[in-house]
């Protein structure tokens, strides 16, 4: 299947795009096929299964609230944040469900909505199943999906089975791996920016893949503006002040007096982004929710510090890096429950160093060996988030991976892209690691901090 930079850099809610957006997805997607094959009406009761770590991490991660508004027909992309929390309430006050936004139904939570702890479907660490019965508690319809990472969702009929009709359109220059990517820049002359817009023009014109694209930057700056200004308390149990606030008013007030200046900002971008992200506010997936501060905060260092930045600079910088998140998609996983955080934060880093370069006019082995370093010094990385929220250590990961995808682009564009090391061989070593790292440290909360931190 070919990808666009537009599948890797998705607008959404948070806390999650896997345990969030990817349920959301899945759940509107089972109540329309409902509707295309004439049985909506028929249903009287829903029953949703959630499996593996859907169900370990589903109530910190909000999968049961992105599951009831998916079957009323919300939209991770659409959905106003603000209407959230009074739509539960409805939901749960009324016991009554209305799928699609006009089907009316009765909802029992604790029967309707299920957590199956100790099991997994046989696909991937992510799955759900849906049940529609009739008035006579006759089956309609059932159906199972996986929630693969950064808000992709997969039937299990088809996942890994061939059977899925590719609907993507044919990529002039397509590529499989950094490999094949650098190959096919040095064969037509192009830069890497290029060839990915080359791409993109599969699927829209250039303008209109610039203006896309720089929608999401000002989401993206948005997101990091809402941050600097929202006070109090996350939710959960961890009862979590915001730190980035009060970090952005000692920055103002300080001016750029201190060397570690710039380093400072970069760490409040990214952090401001997250707390947003565990508020359930509006994020781009990039690829992930649960990694979602670090390219908007390698971006707005580059607007802010950078010497020339512009907006050409800041499309590049996103072509290049949707084509990293590209190649782990392909060749990997994007997914924290597959792969762990190295999936998700370490995808970020790299995608975020050589988007970096590339904004920087460096060279496509310079762009190569940047997406090598931000990934070869997150290998291993586990997820382990306390109380199964995005927040700890998700908030403070970002910004870390925001600093070393920085330090990753300066070491690169200081050399001339040679590296004994190559962009493909790391992903190829991360995919082994997650394959071979305990299930208890992807996802689960089962392992790592979240077993040996205190939630309150």
């Amino acid at each position: 299947m070919n990808l666009s930079v537009l599948d890797i850099f998705k607008i959404g809610i948070g806390p999650s795009s896997s345990h969030t957006m990817g349920p959301m997805n899945a759940a509107r997607q089972f109540v329309l096929t409902l509707q295309t094959q004439g049985l909506l009406a028929q249903t009287t009761r829903l029953c949703s299964q959630l499996y593996g770590s859907l169900a370990l991490t589903g109530r910190g991660h909000c999968t049961d609230q992105a599951v009831l508004l998916g079957l009323e027909g919300a939209a991770p992309d659409t959905i106003d944040p603000d209407l959230i929390e009074p739509s539960l309430a409805r939901i749960r006050s009324t016991y009554k469900l209305h799928l699609l936004g006009s089907h009316e139904i009765a909802f029992n939570e604790p029967k309707d909505l299920q957590f199956h702890y100790s099991d997994s479907l046989p696909g991937h660490a992510n799955g759900l199943r849906f049940i529609a019965f009739d008035a006579a508690g006759n089956e309609l319809l059932r159906d199972e999906y996986y929630s693969i990472g950064g808000g992709f969702i997969v039937r299990a009929a088809d996942h890994n089975t061939g059977t899925a009709v590719d609907t993507s359109p044919v990529v002039p220059l397509p590529f499989s791996n950094a490999t094949e990517l650098l190959a096919r820049c040095r064969d037509f002359g192009l830069e890497m920016y290029q060839l990915v817009q080359r791409n993109e023009r599969s699927w829209r014109s250039d303008t209109e893949t610039r203006d896309a694209l720089l929608k999401i930057w000002h989401t993206m700056e948005a997101c990091i503006e809402r941050g600097f200004r929202a006070e109090g308390l996350l939710h959960g149990s961890l009862a979590l002040r915001r730190r980035a606030p009060r970090l952005y008013r000692q920055l103002q007030e300080a001016g750029g007096v201190s060397p570690m200046h710039a380093m400072d900002w970069l760490n409040v971008f990214a952090m401001s982004v997250n707390e947003e992200n565990a508020a359930g506010g509006r994020v781009v997936t990039a690829p992930t929710n649960g990694a979602a501060g670090i390219v908007p905060a390698v971006l707005a260092y580059y607007r802010r510090f950078e010497p020339g930045a512009s907006d050409d600079g800041i499309v590049r910088f996103l072509l290049v890096a949707g084509a990293i998140g590209m190649l782990y998609k392909i060749n990997a996983s994007i997914s924290g429950a597959e792969m762990g955080c190295q999936g998700e934060v370490g995808v970020a880093c790299s995608m975020a160093a050589g988007g970096l370069v590339a904004a920087l006019n460096g060279t496509n082995e310079q762009i190569e060996n940047a997406a090598e370093i931000g990934m070869e010094h997150n290998l291993g990385l586990t997820c382990d988030p306390v109380g199964g929220l995005v927040q700890i250590p998700c908030i403070e990961r970002n910004a870390m991976g925001a600093v070393k995808a920085l330090n990753a682009a300066r070491l690169a564009i200081r050399g001339d892209g040679t590296h004994k090391v190559s962009l493909d061989q790391v992903i190829a070593t991360m995919r082994q690691t997650g394959l071979d790292m305990k299930n208890i440290y992807k996802e689960t909360s089962l392992g790592g901090l979240a077993v040996n931190v205190i939630e309150c």
